[in-house]
């Protein structure tokens, strides 16, 4: 029966390990989606930085009209990466949640199996102290 205890908790434990690797990864990709994300956002608001008229352009229209098209696109564009960085954020907080939650189980595992092996060893002990005593003679009569 022990054999079999301990044997689940081993499983168990592999198991929950394989797991807390998996959450990690995640975790991992999801801080890297992040990241992306707020260097796509820093990048449109250069872009839209660069797009600003000038003070001594004196350039027509069209190219003022085209700088006031393509600074609203980058606006759009700006507040969706900053929709997508929000999103990503938000998953990252759930990765983190989750990673934590694997630790914690597989945590919870191993103090089982310190448990089960500190049972296992009163066990011995109590059977060694209830096991009959044999005085053995360590000398030859003399």
């Amino acid at each position: 029966m022990a054999d079999k205890n301990k044997a689940k908790l081993a499983r168990l434990h592999r198991v929950r390990t394989l797991q807390l690797g998996q959450v990690q990864a995640q975790e991992i990709a999801a801080g890297a989606r992040v990241d992306s994300e707020s260097a796509l956002q820093s990048r449109i608001a250069q872009l839209a930085a660069n797009i600003t008229p000038q003070a001594e352009d004196t350039g027509f229209a069209a190219s003022l009209a085209a700088a006031a098209y393509y600074r609203d696109r980058l606006h759009a564009s700006a507040l969706a990466a900053e929709k997508r960085v929000e999103v990503a954020a938000a998953g990252l907080e759930r990765a983190r949640e989750a990673t934590r939650e694997a630790r914690r189980d597989q945590s919870a595992i191993e103090k089982l199996i310190v448990r089960a092996e500190a049972q296992a060893a009163l066990k011995e002990l109590r059977a060694m102290e209830e096991a009959p005593a044999f005085r053995r003679n360590r000398h030859a009569p003399c």
